[in-house]
């Protein structure tokens, strides 16, 4: 009975349940009942936890199981089915989404205390959470297609969650520097995620017209025949590509698609902790790793050409977003912009990972591993860190970092916890983020992809300074300190306790994991997937495993020590230091404005469609109405009028047109034919 719920009732129930969750939690209790909607959400998402766990063993097993009921018929191609595809991937993702979730619902309980949209803010989450179960376990595109569209649409709607607009609420700043409402940066991400949401949409029924089926099993084990359909006509396979990471680079807000998430951050800091940092921008790194030995087979075993620019595509963007974004991350004076930035950033060394995972065999293992470990290290830490500058953002009732200036003598907790994050967050050993984040430097190495690496490697120091800049002036500022009357509360604290412990556990053991998960996913590929890899192709090289890490901490040291110099003990400024140099005033100034990258953007489809307006108005609109609304009717006035003219009442006369018509009809026949 256990082992039959565990294998084939459980991943149902997982993703099921907070849709059920989601529907009691909008009608059951009032509008203000935060505690009962709270553990109505929790309750639900803590079932899919339970049965995520129970899923775990699966990973140590060779093999895989797609589950699947019912069907609709298509009338081309094999049927569309309701399954589910439990294997490494969706095991670990499922584990890490349900876990994460579950603490922010309970860290939520209190945080929403005293805010409006109960019902709806219990309800989005929880359908969320859901959405997102789905899309990871689904076995095929058009089941990860919908729980695509529920993420993104829950996200548009709690980034916007303070619709009313109050002036609190708002984002940016400070003056003089403009202001972003929160009604304004949901539609902005949702217009960005959309448009790669299209792009998405036509690569997968591209792929459909070719394959005829939407079962990603089937796409690997028949990649050599339906990618000889696609080769026979040049350009497909890239333009198909192209199309397919539109969704991802959207919803992972990646380089050019990425100016939506720093204003996503005007929702509330659980939404961005679960949202924005733990699992939703994850969806993108999940479908690039899902759809990762469709084209590794195409390309290295069939020898399909344009099936490697999926690699190189995705490694180039990875790395140019990682380093731009931590860049931003240098000026930014909004806590939760910081960690946005930081964010893309991190999504970015995923991307890194798994694009030259799949540009050299050598580095297929490590840079695959290498992607998902630092996912799963990145979620613990990065939602820590939100979550942490909720409580801090609660306490001191300032989104900017040089407001705070808080005393950690009041708030210990949160001061231990956000240090150990940002350790984490900046590679430093033995958190967690040095092991995965060192993993993707090998990838780099083991691919032959030099360039890449030294970017990621000056990445990884720059997320050293931003990490120490941004603790520092929190706790660690000469201005005010927090009153003793604050407090932290327990329902806060020890969510994010729990999360940034974790991150310190798992780089104790972080040798030995990264050696488990080498070990399963080459399990996976050859002996399941039938993906060939020499034995070694995982395996770098001695002087390698220790020229890396040795290289990454000189970059910790380089860029920690200044960090600690300007804002920890405060022996020089960093102010006075910018102001007294024209390059860096200028570098500080096209960091500020973001490489004018969204201003660019603004110009050319905000401002630029409102100056094509009076013009399409003028010379397509207004001719198209004067068509519709008056030509045609006047044209049939016009008609009736004739018509009408030549109906004497005369049944001779009517007989005779009767004759005409005939006649030319018969004429007409006579020519055609």
């Amino acid at each position: 009975m256990f082992e039959t719920l565990r294998m084939f009732y459980a991943p149902w129930i997982c993703w099921v349940s907070p849709f059920i969750g989601s529907i009691l939690s909008l009608f059951i209790g009032g509008e203000d009942d935060v505690k009962l909607k709270g553990m109505i959400a929790s309750t639900f998402t803590g079932i899919s936890w339970i049965m995520a766990l129970l899923m775990l063993p699966d990973i140590l097993k060779p093999g895989l199981r797609d589950v699947w009921i019912g069907w609709i018929t298509l009338p081309y191609g094999e049927p569309i089915r309701a399954g589910i595809l439990l294997d490494p991937l969706s095991i670990i993702l499922v584990n890490i989404v349900s876990f994460i979730s579950l603490l922010v619902m309970v860290y939520s309980i209190k945080y929403m205390e005293e805010e409006y949209g109960q019902a709806r803010y219990w309800s989005l989450m929880s359908l969320f959470v859901g959405g997102m179960l789905l899309l990871v376990l689904a076995d095929n595109f058009i089941f990860f297609f919908i729980g695509w569209k529920i993420v993104g649409f829950c996200s548009y709607a709690l980034i916007g969650h303070y619709y009313m607009d109050e002036k609190k609420y708002w984002i940016g700043g400070p003056p003089p520097h403009p202001f972003e409402k929160p009604s304004t940066c949901g539609l902005k991400a949702l217009i960005v995620t959309s448009l790669g949401d299209v792009a998405m949409l036509a690569g997968i029924l591209i792929i459909y017209l070719y394959a005829g089926t939407f079962n990603f099993l089937t796409l690997i084990s028949t990649t050599d025949i339906w990618m000889t359909k696609m080769a026979a006509n040049p350009g497909i396979i890239t333009l198909t590509i192209i199309l397919l990471l539109g969704g991802p680079i959207a919803k992972s807000a990646q380089f050019p698609l990425h100016v939506w998430l720093p204003e996503a951050m005007a929702g509330p800091a659980p939404v961005s902790a679960l949202i924005h940092a733990a699992t939703m921008v994850k969806a993108g790194v999940f479908i690039v790793a899902r759809l990762f030995p469709i084209f590794f087979n195409g390309y290295w075993v069939n020898g399909f050409s344009e099936a490697f620019n999926f690699f190189s595509i995705i490694a180039i963007l990875g790395t140019l977003t990682a380093f731009i974004t931590a860049a931003n991350a240098l000026v930014s004076l909004e806590l939760k912009k910081i960690l946005a930035y930081s964010t893309m950033s991190q999504i970015g060394y995923m991307m890194l990972g798994l694009g030259v995972a799949g540009m050299s065999v050598n580095a297929t293992i490590t840079g695959y591993v290498g992607g998902l470990y630092h996912l799963l290290s990145h979620a613990l830490f990065k939602a820590a860190l939100f979550l942490c500058a909720g409580l801090v953002i609660h306490v001191t009732g300032s989104i900017y970092i040089h407001d705070k200036g808080l005393n950690r003598k009041y708030m210990p907790m949160t001061w231990i916890f956000m240090w150990f994050s940002a350790l984490s967050l900046a590679g430093v050993p033995p958190f967690s983020g040095f092991w995965s984040k060192d993993e993707i430097l090998m990838a780099c190495v083991n691919a032959g992809q030099y360039g890449l690496f030294l970017i990621a490697l000056l990445t990884a120091g720059i997320t050293c300074f931003y990490s120490i800049r941004m603790i520092g002036y929190i706790f660690h500022s000469r201005s005010g300190e927090l009153e003793e009357g604050h407090g932290e509360p327990k329902l806060m604290w020890i969510p994010f306790g729990i999360l940034s412990s974790l991150t310190l556990i798992l780089g104790l053991i972080g040798y030995w994991l990264g050696g488990i998960l080498h070990d399963t996913f080459r399990e996976y590929f050859i002996n399941v997937l039938g993906i060939p890899l020499t034995a070694s192709a995982h395996t770098p090289a001695s002087l390698t495993e220790v020229i890396i890490p040795s290289l990454s901490i000189v970059m910790l040291l380089v860029a920690g020590t200044p960090a600690y110099i300007f804002y920890i003990s405060h022996k020089m400024d960093s102010w006075k230091l910018v102001n007294a140099n024209a390059a860096l005033r200028l570098f500080h100034k096209i960091l500020w404005n973001r490489w004018y990258i969204d201003k660019l953007y603004t110009i050319t489809f905000v401002k630029g469609l409102h100056l094509l307006r009076p013009i399409v108005q003028r010379y397509i609109e207004d001719p198209i109405d004067f068509f519709l609304n008056i030509g045609v009717p006047r044209f049939f006035a016009i008609m009736c009028s004739g018509i009408r003219r030549i109906q004497t009442g005369i049944a001779s006369i009517n007989i005779l047109y009767i004759l005409i018509f005939l006649t030319s009809m018969v004429m007409i026949i006579l020519v055609v034919i």
